[in-house]
């Protein structure tokens, strides 16, 4: 399957899925969910999706949830993504946004040990 064909579709999930979130999701946990990413495997078996959140829950809690409710998720995507074979989620925690956060510290740290 051509790898832009695998790229559209991963865009449409990720698309559906941020809609899921903010229109059908009850779950004030899952409704501080972001999604960042979708990757999805040629076959279509499987799609990862990269994922962050905002508020003070623990990602622990954040992918518990996520995980109690893959197939809720799994089934609204089913209804509106035109595929086949609708793929396994599995959701992974994107760690960019904290190491972005870190680096913003450490240049921080810098910046302010050249003023004294």
């Amino acid at each position: 399957m051509a790898s832009i064909k695998i790229e559209r579709i991963a865009s449409s999930i990720a698309k559906e899925l941020s809609q899921i979130f903010y229109e059908e999701v009850h779950n004030e946990v899952l409704k501080s969910v972001t999604i960042v990413d979708v990757k999805v495997t040629n076959d279509l078996s499987m799609a990862k999706v990269y994922y962050t959140f905002l508020g003070d829950y623990d990602k622990v809690l954040v992918q518990e949830e996520l995980k109690n409710a893959s197939s809720f998720l799994r089934c609204e995507l089913a209804k509106r993504v035109d595929i086949r074979n609708t793929p396994e989620l599995r959701f992974v925690y994107d760690e960019s946004t904290e190491y972005g956060e870190h680096i913003d510290e450490i240049l921080e740290e810098i910046h302010n040990e050249n003023n004294k």
